[in-house]
């Protein structure tokens, strides 16, 4: 037995975000519509502003980097962000304290 129940894998949500790269440092800046802008520390250069938007957003929220993967936009600068065990909710709350 896993130990764990089905509900829990089940939680994720997605979140549009508008990717600034090659900033100062990594942050969360606000929403821009319905996305939310975030300045990436990385070049937009063979995916290393995608690793350290999904590194950041992991930290941030207490969660493993596993937890963060880009489900659409690798290569623009709006993406489509999941993330696996929280609630969208919980991620806003968590984002814009």
């Amino acid at each position: 037995m896993s130990g764990k129940s089905g509900t829990e894998a089940a939680v994720f949500c997605t979140l549009a975000i508008r990717a600034i790269p090659n900033a100062p440092r990594s942050e969360v800046v606000g929403w821009l519509g319905e996305a939310l802008k975030v300045k990436v520390h990385a070049p937009p250069v063979e995916g290393r502003a995608n690793e350290v938007l999904c590194e950041f957003l992991a930290d941030t929220l207490g969660l493993p980097r596993r937890a963060v993967t880009v489900l659409r936009g690798d290569t623009s600068r709006q993406k489509l962000i999941r993330i696996h065990g929280l609630t969208l909710a919980a991620v806003k709350t968590k984002l814009l304290l």
